[in-house]
């Protein structure tokens, strides 16, 4: 221990016993100012931490470190491109950049390889743990317990071992307000006068901004987003302001600036309140439908916007969804996931997580042997997954035959499916003909709705999936086919089989893979499937209002796609100049009261079920991000696939949010209970 490091103890030891007068505000004899001091206080009197016991850095084990950094991957990889650019500024000054998660463990690291050694022993390094209560005062510590963005400068550090440090750190916020991480630069070495690192102050609190407004866009691109700014000339290209809105105009996320800035609005003081589920027309003085006039193709300078409360102006740049006005994205999207998806499998699906798991295994399937099964409701669009597997494989040159085995009559589905000689049985014709399997030869076969074949002609079919061979009514040798066989249903075939209205041979061998499509209403892509329906029909272009769109979110859509299609199909027909509003659609989805209601009826038992949960879970023992995800899922009743749609991620990743934070939804429990 050095001179310098005895001194700074006892500065410690002095600032952090003394008593302080009652309104007196704590303000250190030399340089460090309240914050600082605080900092050391709670160092002492919350975490029981010796100043005069120096501590060397603590680092992580790769196990530990590696959970840590899948907590937060998502905003990591989003983070890196920030960075890497602030790095490449501040390097050539003995600085590096760390990313820190919300426990103070650093997750990322960029720094001088030929200084590894010093920088691993001061604790500048991946892996090195900087929470006040582990290391004391310091950047990331005193940032992550304040929420503000500060430099904690040498001797204002609490542990004597990191007084030849400077470092500086901003706080990073998510779009629902809640601290994520912390962005820091250090270095091992530095000039004694703290004002030295009012740059790097800057910088870190510029660049927090950045990675946390590209955090804000890329979470909420299926969601209308407002850019605000006092200025028309920066409006487009530098928003102060960033908030996020639903279908119905609620808003789903904000920037911190922007929650500051309408709290403020609404006359609050102290904490913040929560925005999230807040509508629009409530904080500013226009329609949700007038939206549209806000548009990055109208000039800057009109569109001026009024706050409802004070009247104070700024302006506006709306971004759409992007499915809705930028057709060409889905296109990109579809073009950046067919080096992995064929474009025919690719082009059913605009960014549902569930749909694009079974694309990305059956893009490995298309030319195998084996035979595949798909499930799903009516209408969601299992011919139109069979047609996309045919398309994309090898066998794409050959004919495509699809058979509704629930269409045909009992009576002709054997002569229709074989084929028969002339005259061979009752009603038959003088002529032969080809049944449609021997019409599928070369090509694939689809069977829709194969659990409604009747069980004497299972056999029959599991002769020609065994043996590769066909016999007609009538005929007395078989004729060889080489065909791919892709059967569908909505029912399942595992309780048919139980039940013995399906032959347990003839299921394993139509079952060589099966896929499970959603129905339409746990899908993510609404939006983009309604923008490909309505691009795609004949007339024009057409726009729907948000209204309208909110209401095509809040229908159950029990037909699914087919459903979907004749909607827009009405919808399209009945507008005026190309502008669907909620009185163009059909009346069982217009009628906002009917619709609440079906949804009461439907959250009735999930409400009750909730009740049961909260019975035996103490939502107080989550942390602020996990009581935030428990108020989503309760508002929503459980409807994870809602609530996803709603924060803007993927379900699995909101599956993963639930794990993390030991949330079991009550669906589950109902579930396990039978």
């Amino acid at each position: 221990m050095d001179m310098r490091q005895r001194k700074h103890i006892e500065a410690v030891v002095e600032a952090t016993t003394r008593t302080l007068p009652a309104g007196q505000p704590m303000i250190a004899a030399r340089t460090h100012d309240a914050i600082i001091e605080s900092s050391w206080r709670r160092c002492v009197h919350q975490y029981g931490l010796d100043p005069s016991r120096m501590q060397e850095a603590r680092i992580l084990p790769q196990t530990r470190l590696r959970e840590h950094q899948q907590r937060i991957d998502d905003f990591a990889r989003i983070a890196r491109q920030g960075l890497q650019t602030l790095y490449s500024q501040v390097a050539g000054l003995g600085y590096v950049v760390l990313l820190t998660d919300a426990q103070g463990v650093t997750v990322d690291y960029l720094g001088d390889a030929n200084s590894d050694t010093s920088l691993r022993r001061a604790g500048l390094y991946l892996g090195a743990q900087w929470s006040e209560i582990g290391a004391g005062t310091c950047a990331v510590g005193t940032a992550l317990a304040t929420g503000q963005a500060l430099t904690v400068h040498q001797v204002d550090h609490f542990d004597a071992t990191h007084i030849p440090l400077t470092c500086t750190a901003a706080p990073l916020f998510d779009s629902h307000g809640d601290l994520t991480a912390i962005l820091d630069i250090s270095a091992l070495t530095s000039p004694q006068a703290r004002d030295s690192q009012s740059l790097a102050l800057q910088l870190v609190r510029i660049y927090a901004s950045h990675i946390e407004n590209a955090n804000f866009l890329r979470t909420h691109r299926k969601d209308w987003i407002l850019k605000l700014n006092a200025s028309p000339e920066f409006v487009d290209v530098d928003p102060e302001y960033l908030v996020a809105l639903d279908v119905s105009g609620r808003i789903v996320g904000h920037n911190r600036r922007a929650h500051e800035m309408l709290a403020a609005e609404q006359g609050r003081g102290g904490e913040l309140p929560p925005l999230v589920g807040t509508q629009f027309e409530a904080l500013f003085d226009a329609r949700l439908e007038d939206l549209g006039r806000f548009v990055y193709s109208r000039p800057s300078e009109l569109r001026a916007l009024s706050l409802a409360r004070s009247g104070a102006l700024l302006y506006l740049s709306v971004m759409p969804p992007a499915p809705l006005w930028q057709p060409g994205a889905s296109a990109k999207c579809d073009a950046g996931r067919a080096t992995k998806i064929p474009a025919a499998l690719a082009a059913l699906c605009g960014g549902d997580a569930a749909l694009e798991r079974q694309l990305e295994r059956a893009a490995k399937l298309v030319d195998s042997p084996i035979n595949l099964l798909i499930n799903g409701e009516t209408g969601s669009g299992k011919e139109y997954f069979a047609k996309a597997l045919h398309q994309a494989s090898a066998r794409r040159g050959g004919p495509f035959v699809a058979v509704n085995c629930a269409a045909i009559p009992e009576t002709l589905i054997e002569s229709e499916l074989f084929g028969h000689l002339p005259n061979s049985f009752s009603g038959a014709g003088p002529k032969a003909k080809r049944g449609l399997i021997q019409e599928a030869d070369g090509g694939t076969l689809f069977l829709d709705e194969i659990g409604d074949m009747p069980r004497e002609l299972q056999s029959r079919l599991l002769r020609v999936l065994a043996e590769g061979e066909v016999l007609s009514i009538g005929a007395s040798r078989p004729v060889s086919v080489d065909l791919r066989v892709i059967s569908a249903t909505h029912h399942s075939l595992d309780e048919l089989v139980e039940s013995g209205r399906f032959r347990e041979d003839l299921y394993y061998r139509l079952n060589g893979a099966r896929f499970a499509l959603p129905p339409l209403r746990e899908r993510t892509d609404l939006d983009w499937l309604i923008q490909k329906l309505l691009a795609g029909a004949p007339g024009g272009a057409v726009v729907l209002s948000p209204t309208a769109r909110e209401r095509l979110h809040r229908h159950r859509w029990p037909g699914n796609l087919r459903e979907l299609c004749n909607v827009l199909r009405y919808a399209r027909a009945v507008c005026t100049d190309g502008h669907i509003e909620v009185e163009d659609l059909p009346e069982n989805v217009a009628a906002a009261e009917s619709a609440g209601a079906r949804e009461g009826e439907a959250a009735a038992p999930a409400l009750q079920r909730t009740s049961a949960l909260a019975e035996a879970f103490d939502p107080h023992l989550l942390s602020p991000e996990g009581m935030l995800l428990m108020q989503y899922l309760r508002a929503a009743s459980w409807n994870l696939s809602a609530v996803a749609r709603q924060i803007g991620v993927s379900r699995m990743t909101l599956y993963r949010r639930m794990a993390r934070y030991g949330i079991r939804s009550p669906n589950q429990r109902d579930a396990g209970a039978h």
